[in-house]
């Protein structure tokens, strides 16, 4: 069952088309992140101000 079950998985994911390669995807997610990380930075010490 469980071996079938494989075999569908992957006859399945050579017809996928994927619209952006995984290692475009993953370097645009980890430059949202470090963009993130920037924001967060430049807001540290705000409480310490008021």
């Amino acid at each position: 069952m469980l071996h079938t079950a494989v075999l569908a998985a992957e006859a399945a994911s050579e017809h996928v088309n994927e619209p952006i390669s995984p290692i475009a995807l993953g370097l645009i997610a980890f430059g949202a992140l470090v963009a993130a990380l920037l924001v967060t930075y430049a807001f540290r010490n705000v409480g310490n101000r008021h």
